[in-house]
């Protein structure tokens, strides 16, 4: 059982939590306590708060550390759809239902497990997420860029830093969207009523998707999502926002969706400039099956 830290806050403590805790318990990192805070695991006088809550002389705070779940991280021999490779990045078409990396809940039978086995990757981004550049959700198909060293990550993560690169999706969504396209600027965070879903928050992180209609069925939409930003769930968080959330999605969908393994979005286009040779490179991934003959089967029931 981890050990529960408490603090009481004097004159030299105050101001935002999650700076403050940063500085006091160093052993920590202020991204752990950070995700701490927002999951409950982090009371002041008693009570949850949000990372940008600002401490108070007086303030009483616990700290109940998660227990940490151990992850062995090896190699396994799982089929890659690769799309491109060099020797600095690697292109992936990911199937709906593989993990990205593990995590508690998930510790094998991931996409870094496979890449692990296929090639080395970079180290930048930890022990448990090698190469990752960018995520897309477990049931969600599509692209991802893999950097194979740590000058091809620091150049990747820095073109999505600068809104550089290009990421288009095609998704399935509830309800007839009568615009042609669209601009949603809404900013996310964590729901402060189900702390498993993100949603449209006022503090939350800026948070912008834009969105055109390519056909319409009698119920449903099928629209191609440009992200302007990479927020978790975003997609997902802002079609609900306007009313059309994803087919199938389990999270944020309504309970009476169409069949299917999960939420029907595909990341089909992916950009960027090699961080080699500066050359821009863009790739496409076609619907996979399962979502190509939904489509199919709206077009003929919608006869």
């Amino acid at each position: 059982m981890s050990e529960q830290l408490e603090l009481v806050i004097d004159d030299k403590m105050t101001g935002r939590i999650d700076k403050q805790l940063g500085h006091h318990f160093d052993q920590f990192s202020r991204s752990q306590l950070q995700h701490w805070i927002e999951d409950g695991h982090v009371l002041v006088n008693g009570k949850q708060v949000k990372p940008k809550y600002k401490l108070l002389v007086g303030d009483q705070v616990e700290i109940i550390p998660e227990e940490p779940q151990k992850i062995d991280l090896a190699p396994e021999n799982i089929p890659l759809d690769i799309v491109y490779e060099d020797n600095d990045v690697i292109v992936v078409n990911k199937p709906q239902g593989m993990v990205v990396h593990p995590a508690p809940g998930h510790p094998d039978h991931t996409l870094v497990n496979a890449l692990l086995f296929h090639s080395p990757l970079s180290t930048i981004n930890g022990e448990f997420r090698p190469g990752i550049v960018h995520r897309i959700d477990k049931d969600t198909s599509g692209l991802l860029m893999v950097a194979k060293n740590d000058m091809a990550h620091r150049s990747l993560t820095t073109q999505l830093k600068a809104k550089t690169n290009k990421r288009e999706y095609i998704a399935l969504v509830h309800g007839v969207i009568k615009e042609e396209k669209g601009t949603i600027d809404a900013p996310l965070g964590r729901s402060l009523k189900d702390r498993k879903k993100q949603a449209v928050v006022l503090d939350g992180r800026h948070a912008v998707t834009h969105f055109k209609v390519l056909e319409r069925f009698k119920n449903y939409t099928l629209v191609a999502c440009q992200l302007e930003t990479g927020r978790t769930h975003q997609i997902r968080v802002h079609m609900k926002y306007i009313g059309h959330p994803l087919a199938g999605d389990p999270l944020y969908g309504p309970r009476k969706t169409l069949p299917g393994n999960g939420q029907y979005l595909h990341a089909r286009l992916l950009g960027f400039k090699h961080p080699r040779t500066g050359k821009e490179m863009v790739f496409t991934a076609p619907l996979p099956s399962y979502f190509a003959a939904m489509l199919e089967h709206l077009r003929k029931t919608d006869q």
